[in-house]
Parts: C-alpha cells; sequence; structure tokens
C-alpha cells in the first residue's frame, strides 16, 4: 500500500513567543515491512533545522527559531510503501536490549487494578506468549472506551484504565502497562494508521504497541483498533511510553496563552501484495 501523509502542527500565541524550539519524531525509518519513498519536514519559520539519532533509534529532527514568532506551523508530508509482514517487525533499526523494555515508567506503572486485569484476561499469563498478547489485545478496548477528549499526554495507564476511556495513546500504554506486568518486554510506538472507512481527515497521529515474541521477534499491537498491525501502519518512533516517542515537544520564552490546531490526511490505496509469516506453532493474521 502506498500511503500520502500530510500532517500539520498550528501552534499560535498572544504574543510573540521568543526561543522557539522544537523536537520532532516525525520521520520513518525502512524496514522490512515499510519503505519511505519521500519525506519532508517544513518549518514556517525561518531557523536552523537539525536531524540526529536518539537512543532508541529514531530520527529526531531539533528546530530552532531565528527570530521570535507569534505563529509557527510545522508541515511533515510524505509518501511510504507498506507491506503485510504479518504484524512481525523485521529490519528495523534496534539499539537498546530486548530487556531493557520491561522497565516501567510513570506512565505505564501498573496499578493493583491493571495487574489484576492483566492476569484475568490472560489467565494468569500462561500460555503460548503470541496466545498471551492476543488475549490482552482483545481485552483492552473491551474494557476501555476509546473517547478522544478526556485525557491529555501526561495520562497515565493506571488513570485511564480508572476512567474507563481514552485515546489510542492511553489504551496503548495499558496494554503496555499489563504486557510488562507478564514480564513481556514491550515498548510504545508513535506513527501513523490508514482508516479503511474512507475517512482521509484525522485529527491526531496513531500509537500502538510493539511486543517481544520468541521466534517471531517484535510484533505490533494495536489496541485503540483491536488488531495487529497491519500495512495501513506507518511506524514512525518508538519508546519506553509516549514521552520516548513523541512527534512534537518544544519550548518557547514568553508568548502568553498558547492555541494548538492539527491538521492530518492520511490517505493511500492498497498496491502490494499481502504476506503471511509462522515460527512453529505460532503464527500473526491480520484483524
Amino acid at each position: 500500500m502506498r500511503i500520502r501523509v500530510v500532517h500539520d502542527t498550528i501552534y499560535t500565541y498572544e504574543q510573540a513567543a521568543r526561543g522557539l524550539i522544537q523536537v520532532l519524531r516525525l520521520t520513518p525509518r525502512d524496514h522490512d515491512g515499510q519503505h519511505v519513498r519521500e519525506w519532508r519536514i517544513e518549518p514556517s519559520a525561518d531557523g536552523r533545522l537539525t536531524a540526529r539519532e536518539d537512543g532508541f533509534g529514531n530520527i529526531v529532527h531539533w528546530f530552532t527559531a531565528d527570530e521570535a514568532a507569534d505563529a509557527l506551523t510545522v508541515r511533515v508530508t510524505g509518501e511510504v510503501e507498506t507491506f503485510d509482514t504479518a504484524g512481525i517487525v523485521r529490519g528495523a533499526m534496534e539499539r537498546l536490549p530486548e530487556p531493557f523494555y520491561l522497565r516501567e515508567t510513570p506512565l505505564t506503572e501498573p496499578s493493583p487494578e491493571i495487574q489484576a486485569f492483566a492476569e484475568e484476561a490472560t489467565s494468569g499469563g500462561v500460555g503460548e506468549r503470541l496466545s498471551v498478547l492476543h488475549q490482552l489485545l482483545t481485552a483492552v478496548p473491551e474494557r476501555v472506551v476509546f473517547e478522544p477528549g478526556p485525557t491529555s499526554a501526561s495520562t497515565t495507564a493506571a488513570a485511564s484504565f480508572e476512567a474507563g476511556k481514552g485515546v489510542c495513546q492511553d489504551m496503548s500504554h495499558i496494554f503496555i502497562a499489563a504486557a510488562r506486568h507478564l514480564e513481556i518486554p514491550t515498548r510504545y510506538v508513535s506513527g501513523y494508521f490508514r482508516r479503511d472507512d474512507g475517512v482521509d481527515d484525522q485529527h491526531a497521529g496513531h500509537a500502538w504497541a510493539e511486543a517481544l515474541v520468541p521466534g517471531l521477534g517484535w510484533v505490533g499491537f494495536d489496541a485503540a483498533n483491536g488488531i495487529s498491525t497491519t500495512e495501513a501502519h506507518i511506524r514512525v518512533a518508538i519508546g519506553l511510553d509516549y514521552l520516548g516517542a513523541a512527534p512534537i515537544r518544544g519550548s518557547r520564552i514568553g508568548g502568553g496563552k498558547e492555541g494548538l490546531e492539527v491538521r492530518l490526511r492520511v490517505e493511500g490505496g492498497i498496491e502490494s501484495h499481502s504476506q503471511s509469516q509462522s515460527q512453529g506453532r505460532q503464527s500473526q493474521s491480520q484483524g
């Protein structure tokens, strides 16, 4: 599938803000499941845009504005060709040992309620790991309703689980917290998702989780949609939680009240051949 992305993040300030700095994890990398055909990041203000790689292997751009500004738009445009790898991530940049992804963070710390949920949903995590993860994948959206608005970037897995509602970020954090409680290395992924309902315009990017499955490697689980990742997903950045893979984080001096608007269009069509992969008794199929 070839997926086209146009993503505008628009900041407005009451007064001209000085020292504008934006840290951008908005650039996907090639792996067996995707090939980046073209990709551009274009800030509206004059300044310096430099690229580097972070500790997770993500491409990170730093933008520093030359002058004070009362508005800033960061535009991302690009096209990625994706392939069906049955949710299995191969050929991706791996900078850290697998056990690192067992680490808890403030956003993914499993509350006693999440611990009980994980054990109940998976019969204590007994059985083949792939089966256990699919049980979690089914259980999370049954327990937490997708609802834009009630949570923020700082909402913890415990808080959204208690509320019983949240967005893809929250559902991914809950999945990660539950899986790590079951001693399964799991990580957060930010990216884009091509919807199959004909809706191209979206309000935000997407998020899901990847968990380590013996014999298969890292496998993607999209708890918000209750599916394994497919060729409709563009993988951009990974981290222990949202903070490690946040698309945009920034700082400024002054400027007063800030306004934020996101305009995102993700469109494409199927052009590549499907595949299936298995290892022994384990297999990963599209949901």
